[in-house]
């Protein structure tokens, strides 16, 4: 398992439960099948820009990028995307195997008005817009948040 996969794993885990410490994530990547020491859990954290914040059960629990914050957002989305395009009114994102859903989460809570609504596989995320308009509008938007400071 490579540095990218495991954070891709490491961005999953943490999107789709609440994790509350390193001993937690670590038991959770070894269900997964990987093994990873504290240092090297530690510094993929910090790598990734990984920071806890309360959860809406008011527990303290690590979160990819600050809830209101877009650069935290951009460096996530920048390091997930590989490319993007049109079909009409939707924006496909090719990403980086296991961080679909990380770009999908971005999407999702920027509130871009013009989006219908969101789906994420492993790799490709469907972005359903209003008009060919909107898409061509939406994709603008976010390749300036893939613009790697």
């Amino acid at each position: 398992m490579n540095k990218k996969q495991r954070q891709a794993a490491i961005l999953k885990i943490i999107s789709s439960v609440e994790v509350r410490t390193q001993t937690e994530l670590q038991s959770l990547l070894k269900k997964r099948g990987i093994t990873v020491g504290q240092a090297t859990l530690s510094r993929d954290i910090r790598e990734l820009k990984i920071t806890k914040y309360p959860s809406e059960n008011d527990v303290n629990c690590y979160y990819f990028g600050e809830p209101d914050e877009d650069i935290s957002y951009s460096s996530i989305f920048a390091q997930s995307v590989i490319s993007m395009d049109t079909a009409q009114n939707i924006v496909v994102l090719k990403c980086h195997s296991g961080l679909a859903d990380a770009a999908c989460k971005v999407v999702d809570e920027q509130g871009f008005g013009s989006v219908v609504g969101t789906i994420a596989g492993d790799d490709t995320v469907f972005i359903l817009t209003k008009t060919e308009n909107f898409a061509e509008q939406l994709l603008s938007k976010l390749r300036r948040l893939t613009i790697k400071d």
